[in-house]
Protein backbone atom coordinates (compact mmCIF):
# COMPACT_ATOMS: atom_id res chain seq x y z
CA UNK A 1 0.00 0.00 0.00
CA UNK A 2 1.53 3.65 -0.75
CA UNK A 3 1.56 6.07 1.63
CA UNK A 4 -1.38 7.86 0.59
CA UNK A 5 -3.60 4.44 0.55
CA UNK A 6 -2.15 3.96 4.00
CA UNK A 7 -2.87 7.36 4.93
CA UNK A 8 -6.80 7.52 3.39
CA UNK A 9 -7.04 3.95 5.76
CA UNK A 10 -5.38 5.38 8.28
CA UNK A 11 -8.11 8.22 8.44
CA UNK A 12 -11.06 6.38 7.81
CA UNK A 13 -10.11 4.11 10.80
CA UNK A 14 -9.45 7.05 13.09
CA UNK A 15 -13.22 8.64 11.99
CA UNK A 16 -14.76 4.86 13.07
CA UNK A 17 -12.83 4.75 16.21
CA UNK A 18 -14.03 8.53 16.98
CA UNK A 19 -17.53 7.67 16.18
CA UNK A 20 -17.58 4.29 18.54
CA UNK A 21 -16.11 6.84 20.94
CA UNK A 22 -19.22 9.09 20.33
CA UNK A 23 -21.49 6.22 20.70
CA UNK A 24 -19.83 5.41 24.17
CA UNK A 25 -20.40 8.96 25.29
CA UNK A 26 -23.83 8.86 24.35
CA UNK A 27 -24.58 5.61 26.05
CA UNK A 28 -22.89 7.15 29.12
CA UNK A 29 -24.02 10.45 29.43
CA UNK A 30 -27.54 9.11 28.84
CA UNK A 31 -27.60 7.66 32.24
CA UNK A 32 -24.72 9.39 33.94
CA UNK A 33 -23.69 13.19 35.11
CA UNK A 34 -22.26 14.74 31.81
CA UNK A 35 -19.52 16.21 33.93
CA UNK A 36 -18.88 12.91 35.77
CA UNK A 37 -18.14 11.16 32.86
CA UNK A 38 -16.33 13.79 30.70
CA UNK A 39 -13.96 13.69 33.48
CA UNK A 40 -13.56 10.46 34.04
CA UNK A 41 -12.50 10.50 30.16
CA UNK A 42 -10.08 13.23 31.04
CA UNK A 43 -8.67 11.70 34.00
CA UNK A 44 -7.70 8.47 31.59
CA UNK A 45 -6.54 11.25 28.80
CA UNK A 46 -4.06 13.22 31.53
CA UNK A 47 -2.22 10.24 32.40
CA UNK A 48 -2.13 8.67 28.66
CA UNK A 49 -0.28 12.18 27.67
CA UNK A 50 2.04 12.62 30.43
CA UNK A 51 2.80 8.62 30.24
CA UNK A 52 3.39 9.04 26.47
CA UNK A 53 5.45 12.24 27.44
CA UNK A 54 7.27 10.20 30.28
CA UNK A 55 8.08 7.36 28.16
CA UNK A 56 10.11 9.46 25.60
CA UNK A 57 12.17 11.19 28.46
CA UNK A 58 10.27 14.30 27.93
CA UNK A 59 7.74 14.81 30.64
CA UNK A 60 9.10 18.12 32.39
CA UNK A 61 10.09 19.70 28.50
CA UNK A 62 6.62 18.67 27.81
CA UNK A 63 5.00 21.59 30.45
CA UNK A 64 7.57 24.11 29.31
CA UNK A 65 5.95 26.72 27.01
CA UNK A 66 6.17 30.53 26.33
CA UNK A 67 2.86 30.99 25.83
CA UNK A 68 1.11 29.09 29.13
CA UNK A 69 -1.79 31.17 28.78
CA UNK A 70 -2.35 30.27 25.14
CA UNK A 71 -1.98 26.56 25.97
CA UNK A 72 -4.72 26.86 29.12
CA UNK A 73 -7.00 28.81 27.22
CA UNK A 74 -7.02 26.09 24.30
CA UNK A 75 -7.49 23.19 27.12
CA UNK A 76 -10.08 25.07 28.32
CA UNK A 77 -11.84 25.38 25.21
CA UNK A 78 -11.50 22.09 24.11
CA UNK A 79 -12.47 20.52 27.55
CA UNK A 80 -15.93 23.05 27.58
CA UNK A 81 -16.59 22.20 24.03
CA UNK A 82 -16.62 18.20 24.73
CA UNK A 83 -18.55 19.05 27.41
CA UNK A 84 -21.20 20.45 25.25
CA UNK A 85 -21.19 18.25 22.46
CA UNK A 86 -21.68 15.37 24.36
CA UNK A 87 -24.46 16.60 26.07
CA UNK A 88 -26.06 17.86 22.66
CA UNK A 89 -25.67 13.75 21.84
CA UNK A 90 -28.37 13.14 24.76
CA UNK A 91 -30.46 15.52 23.84
CA UNK A 92 -30.20 15.45 19.89
CA UNK A 93 -28.80 12.05 19.35
CA UNK A 94 -25.39 11.39 17.15
CA UNK A 95 -26.71 11.62 14.22
CA UNK A 96 -28.25 15.22 14.39
CA UNK A 97 -25.52 16.42 16.41
CA UNK A 98 -22.71 15.58 13.67
CA UNK A 99 -24.99 16.71 11.33
CA UNK A 100 -24.71 20.41 12.85
CA UNK A 101 -21.06 19.78 14.36
CA UNK A 102 -20.14 18.96 10.84
CA UNK A 103 -19.77 22.75 9.94
CA UNK A 104 -16.61 22.61 11.79
CA UNK A 105 -13.91 22.93 9.28
CA UNK A 106 -15.91 25.66 7.80
CA UNK A 107 -15.56 27.88 10.86
CA UNK A 108 -12.28 27.27 11.69
CA UNK A 109 -11.40 28.51 8.06
CA UNK A 110 -13.50 31.87 9.04
CA UNK A 111 -11.55 32.43 12.46
CA UNK A 112 -7.96 31.51 10.66
CA UNK A 113 -8.23 34.76 8.89
CA UNK A 114 -8.86 36.72 11.86
CA UNK A 115 -6.07 35.10 14.43
CA UNK A 116 -3.89 33.71 12.29
CA UNK A 117 -4.20 36.60 9.27
CA UNK A 118 -4.54 33.60 6.46
CA UNK A 119 -6.68 34.59 3.08
CA UNK A 120 -9.65 33.10 1.96
CA UNK A 121 -10.70 34.21 -1.43
CA UNK A 122 -14.69 34.80 -2.64
CA UNK A 123 -15.68 31.40 -3.63
CA UNK A 124 -14.35 29.81 -0.13
CA UNK A 125 -16.47 32.64 1.41
CA UNK A 126 -19.20 31.72 -0.73
CA UNK A 127 -18.49 28.16 0.57
CA UNK A 128 -18.49 29.29 3.96
CA UNK A 129 -22.24 30.82 3.26
CA UNK A 130 -23.43 27.99 1.80
CA UNK A 131 -22.38 25.46 4.97
CA UNK A 132 -24.26 27.94 7.22
CA UNK A 133 -27.32 27.72 4.84
CA UNK A 134 -26.95 24.26 5.56
CA UNK A 135 -27.22 24.08 9.10
CA UNK A 136 -30.19 26.07 8.47
CA UNK A 137 -31.78 23.50 6.86
CA UNK A 138 -30.69 20.94 9.32
CA UNK A 139 -32.29 23.54 12.07
CA UNK A 140 -35.49 25.04 10.85
CA UNK A 141 -35.77 27.91 13.04
CA UNK A 142 -39.15 29.19 13.69
CA UNK A 143 -40.69 25.75 12.56
CA UNK A 144 -42.89 23.77 15.38
CA UNK A 145 -41.65 21.85 17.31
CA UNK A 146 -38.08 23.68 16.74
CA UNK A 147 -35.68 23.88 20.06
CA UNK A 148 -32.91 26.00 21.33
CA UNK A 149 -31.47 22.77 22.37
CA UNK A 150 -30.15 22.56 18.58
CA UNK A 151 -28.05 25.41 18.81
CA UNK A 152 -25.34 23.05 21.35
CA UNK A 153 -23.36 21.41 18.36
CA UNK A 154 -23.48 24.70 16.91
CA UNK A 155 -21.70 26.41 19.72
CA UNK A 156 -19.49 23.30 20.22
CA UNK A 157 -18.30 23.09 16.11
CA UNK A 158 -17.54 27.40 16.90
CA UNK A 159 -15.41 26.77 19.99
CA UNK A 160 -14.10 23.82 18.26
CA UNK A 161 -13.23 25.56 14.91
CA UNK A 162 -11.72 28.37 17.65
CA UNK A 163 -9.09 25.39 19.31
CA UNK A 164 -7.70 24.24 16.51
CA UNK A 165 -6.92 27.83 15.01
CA UNK A 166 -5.64 28.38 18.73
CA UNK A 167 -3.53 24.91 18.12
CA UNK A 168 -2.18 26.16 15.23
CA UNK A 169 -1.10 29.27 16.75
CA UNK A 170 0.55 27.72 19.19
CA UNK A 171 2.46 24.89 17.11
CA UNK A 172 4.51 28.27 15.97
CA UNK A 173 6.61 28.02 19.11
CA UNK A 174 5.68 24.78 21.02
CA UNK A 175 5.76 20.89 20.25
CA UNK A 176 2.75 18.47 19.41
CA UNK A 177 3.69 16.90 22.38
CA UNK A 178 3.50 19.91 24.72
CA UNK A 179 0.04 20.67 23.19
CA UNK A 180 -0.88 17.19 23.64
CA UNK A 181 0.13 17.09 27.16
CA UNK A 182 -1.25 20.79 27.82
CA UNK A 183 -4.72 19.81 26.73
CA UNK A 184 -5.11 16.66 28.74
CA UNK A 185 -3.71 17.69 32.58
CA UNK A 186 -6.19 21.37 31.75
CA UNK A 187 -8.62 19.56 30.76
CA UNK A 188 -8.42 17.37 34.03
CA UNK A 189 -7.87 19.55 36.45
CA UNK A 190 -10.53 21.83 35.60
CA UNK A 191 -13.21 18.95 34.96
CA UNK A 192 -12.23 17.16 38.70
CA UNK A 193 -13.88 19.24 40.83
CA UNK A 194 -17.41 19.37 38.61
CA UNK A 195 -16.85 15.81 37.81
CA UNK A 196 -16.40 15.38 41.69
CA UNK A 197 -19.27 17.35 42.87
CA UNK A 198 -21.72 15.54 40.57
CA UNK A 199 -20.57 11.84 41.41
CA UNK A 200 -23.17 9.20 40.88
CA UNK A 201 -22.30 5.10 41.50
CA UNK A 202 -21.73 3.51 38.68
CA UNK A 203 -23.07 -0.13 37.89
CA UNK A 204 -20.45 -2.53 37.73
CA UNK A 205 -21.40 -2.90 34.02
CA UNK A 206 -21.28 0.54 32.83
CA UNK A 207 -17.55 0.82 33.96
CA UNK A 208 -17.08 -1.83 31.21
CA UNK A 209 -18.97 0.76 28.75
CA UNK A 210 -16.52 3.56 30.43
CA UNK A 211 -13.24 1.36 29.92
CA UNK A 212 -14.34 1.12 26.71
CA UNK A 213 -14.84 4.58 26.06
CA UNK A 214 -11.40 5.28 26.96
CA UNK A 215 -9.46 2.66 25.51
CA UNK A 216 -11.34 3.74 22.17
CA UNK A 217 -10.22 7.50 22.70
CA UNK A 218 -6.47 6.44 22.99
CA UNK A 219 -7.03 4.38 19.96
CA UNK A 220 -8.25 7.05 18.33
CA UNK A 221 -5.78 9.40 19.41
CA UNK A 222 -3.30 6.88 18.65
CA UNK A 223 -4.59 6.11 14.80
CA UNK A 224 -4.87 10.11 14.27
CA UNK A 225 -1.42 10.70 14.96
CA UNK A 226 -0.51 7.85 12.76
CA UNK A 227 -2.61 9.09 9.69
CA UNK A 228 -0.53 12.28 9.66
CA UNK A 229 2.87 10.41 10.05
CA UNK A 230 1.66 8.24 7.14
CA UNK A 231 0.48 11.29 4.62
CA UNK A 232 0.03 14.72 4.43
CA UNK A 233 -3.21 16.75 5.86
CA UNK A 234 -4.61 18.25 2.56
CA UNK A 235 -4.78 14.63 1.20
CA UNK A 236 -6.58 12.96 4.37
CA UNK A 237 -8.24 15.66 5.70
CA UNK A 238 -11.91 15.26 3.23
CA UNK A 239 -12.13 11.48 4.55
CA UNK A 240 -12.70 13.51 8.53
CA UNK A 241 -16.25 13.94 6.73
CA UNK A 242 -16.83 9.95 7.31
CA UNK A 243 -17.06 10.23 11.39
CA UNK A 244 -20.42 11.79 10.63
CA UNK A 245 -21.64 8.64 7.98
CA UNK A 246 -20.07 6.38 11.16
CA UNK A 247 -21.79 8.14 14.13
CA UNK A 248 -25.34 8.31 12.15
CA UNK A 249 -24.82 4.27 11.18
CA UNK A 250 -24.55 4.13 15.20
CA UNK A 251 -26.78 6.36 15.91
CA UNK A 252 -29.50 4.78 13.82
CA UNK A 253 -28.45 0.99 14.29
CA UNK A 254 -27.88 1.24 18.05
CA UNK A 255 -29.92 4.36 19.21
CA UNK A 256 -32.94 4.08 17.19
CA UNK A 257 -32.59 7.95 15.92
CA UNK A 258 -34.34 8.64 12.54
CA UNK A 259 -33.02 11.12 9.81
CA UNK A 260 -35.27 13.61 8.62
CA UNK A 261 -35.46 14.57 4.99
CA UNK A 262 -34.00 18.04 6.07
CA UNK A 263 -31.15 16.45 7.87
CA UNK A 264 -29.78 14.53 5.37
CA UNK A 265 -30.04 17.72 2.88
CA UNK A 266 -28.38 19.65 5.38
CA UNK A 267 -25.49 17.44 6.23
CA UNK A 268 -25.35 16.96 2.11
CA UNK A 269 -24.82 20.89 1.70
CA UNK A 270 -22.71 21.13 4.97
CA UNK A 271 -20.49 18.60 3.53
CA UNK A 272 -19.80 19.46 -0.27
CA UNK A 273 -19.35 23.32 1.50
CA UNK A 274 -16.67 21.79 3.54
CA UNK A 275 -14.97 19.47 0.72
CA UNK A 276 -14.83 22.83 -1.61
CA UNK A 277 -13.53 24.67 1.01
CA UNK A 278 -10.34 21.75 1.87
CA UNK A 279 -10.26 21.23 -1.68
CA UNK A 280 -9.29 24.96 -2.22
CA UNK A 281 -6.94 25.10 0.42
CA UNK A 282 -4.66 22.78 -0.55
CA UNK A 283 -1.92 24.01 -2.96
CA UNK A 284 -1.39 22.68 -6.66
CA UNK A 285 1.63 20.75 -7.04
CA UNK A 286 4.62 23.60 -7.51
CA UNK A 287 2.36 26.19 -5.77
CA UNK A 288 3.57 27.50 -1.79
CA UNK A 289 1.48 27.07 0.95
CA UNK A 290 0.32 30.65 0.35
CA UNK A 291 -0.07 30.57 -3.56
CA UNK A 292 -3.47 29.32 -3.04
CA UNK A 293 -4.46 30.80 0.36
CA UNK A 294 -6.91 33.41 -1.94
CA UNK A 295 -8.53 31.00 -3.84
Amino acid sequence: MTDAGRGIALMCLTMLALAVQDGFSRHLAGEYNVWMVVMIRYWFFAALACGLAASRGRLRAAFATPRPFLQAGRGLLFTAEIVILVWAFTELGLARSHAIFALCPLITAAIAVWVLGERIGARRWLAIAAGFAGVLVILRPGAAGWDATALAPLLAAAMFGLYAVLTRLAARTDTALTSFVWTGVTGAVAMTLPGLWFWQPMAPADWGWMAGLCGVAALGQWLFIKTYEAAEAGLVQPFAYLQLVFASLIGVTVFGETLAANVVIGAGIVIAAGLFTILRARPAPGEGPLDRGAG
